[in-house]
């Protein structure tokens, strides 16, 4: 899922960064309002996690331009400021959370994947067919059968998962597990949407991964 991470303070920041990214995320992080509204008219990403004190655009006015222009992103307010005011100026802003640093990375990751299940309308646990995701431990079973898979193959198989039945581009793909630090190849998800499968097929599994040729894939039971 793709993120952005708005925060000054370039510790924590790259702190953050480094953890997200290996959670999963695909996480860009920019330090100040401005920029961050240059990242938001660019690309829609999942989710936002926005500090308030920031330079430049504050992050109120980052949150006022984000949902003025109905931008789809969840937005997870992360500050220091901790007064009851902020908070209710936040969420009427049409901030969906709201956590007080200090804080505990375990939680943040916690509301923000509670903010991705109600995004996407899902259940905390994912299944196809008798394909089980857990998103929270990051597990995934078929039928008695646990199935290892890299971060890549586990963040492709979870945008799928979370979108089960519908059909989802490259580009959608490419969207939710990149960042703009990395470059675009023609084929890279092609690659590893095929390890995937055949990872969710060993031992005679059925097909569940589909591709829609010209279209893009969909994880559903045939």
């Amino acid at each position: 899922m793709r993120v952005l991470l708005v925060e000054d303070y370039t510790p924590l920041r790259k702190s953050l960064t480094k953890g997200l990214r290996e959670t999963g995320y695909a996480v860009d992080p920019v330090a100040d309002g401005t920029e961050a509204i240059e990242y938001l008219n660019a690309s829609d990403y999942d989710l936002v996690v926005l500090d308030l004190m920031l330079p430049g655009i504050d992050g109120f006015g980052v949150l006022h331009h984000l949902r003025d222009r109905h931008h789809p992103a969840r937005v997870l307010i992360l500050t220091a400021r901790d007064h009851v005011e902020d908070r209710v100026r936040g969420l009427d802003l049409g901030a969906d959370d709201y956590l007080v640093k200090p804080f505990a990375f375990e939680e943040l990751t916690a509301r923000l994947r509670a903010l991705l299940r109600r995004k996407y309308e899902t259940e905390p646990t994912l299944q196809v067919g008798d394909l089980v995701i857990d998103p929270t431990a990051r597990v995934v079973r078929r039928g008695d059968r646990r199935i290892d898979l890299t971060a890549r193959e586990y963040a492709i198989l979870e945008a799928l998962a979370m979108r089960a039945g519908s059909i989802v581009t490259r580009e959608e793909i490419w969207e939710r597990i990149y960042d703009f630090r990395e470059e675009r190849g023609s084929n890279v998800i092609d690659v590893y949407v095929g390890y995937l499968r055949k990872k969710l097929e060993a031992n005679g599994g059925s097909r569940l991964l589909h591709t829609r040729r010209g279209l893009g894939y969909t994880l559903e039971e045939s």
